[in-house]
């Protein structure tokens, strides 16, 4: 996998666990570092997308319904561009979002962010994953079927 890629699966990656964690836990681990001068490139505002569906997955596309969704976009003072996308109106989410994804492509400071921001939220989600399919395990039942000796 060359440089540009393993770079963008990073950032892929680093988007799916910020966006599904609260902003409170993305905060308490953002303190810990020092954060470059930055600017916003977008302000973070709120809109709406259209969400499409496909019956049985591989069916006629339709559309939906809609979702409110929040963007942002922020710029280093060393040129790194971050852009941050949530489910919902939560602005200051999806700023904070954008600027872990710019620092995340700047060399200097994406180490920090993988270790002290995303890997720990990361393992605290699949926690919580693992703990929620054992509390489902727990409760389920197998079922089998007896047959009778008789013809």
């Amino acid at each position: 996998m060359s440089g540009e890629m393993a770079l963008q699966e990073s950032r892929k990656g680093a988007m799916r666990v910020l966006a599904h964690v609260p902003l409170a836990e993305i905060e308490a681990r953002m303190t810990e570092l020092e954060v470059p001068a930055h600017r916003e490139l977008r302000a973070a505002e709120s809109g709406l997308v259209m969400v499409r569906g496909r019956i049985g997955g591989d069916g006629a596309a339709f559309n939906l319904g809609e979702a409110t969704v929040s963007r942002a976009a922020v710029r280093l003072d060393s040129g790194q561009v971050g852009f941050g996308y949530v489910l919902g109106r939560d602005s200051d989410k999806a700023r904070l979002i954008a600027l872990c994804d710019a620092l995340l492509q700047s060399p200097e400071h994406a180490p920090a962010i993988e270790t002290k921001v995303v890997a720990p939220l990361r393992a605290r989600m699949q926690a919580g994953r693992e703990q929620s399919a054992a509390e489902a395990a727990a409760t389920r039942v197998d079922f089998y079927t007896m047959v009778r000796g008789e013809g």
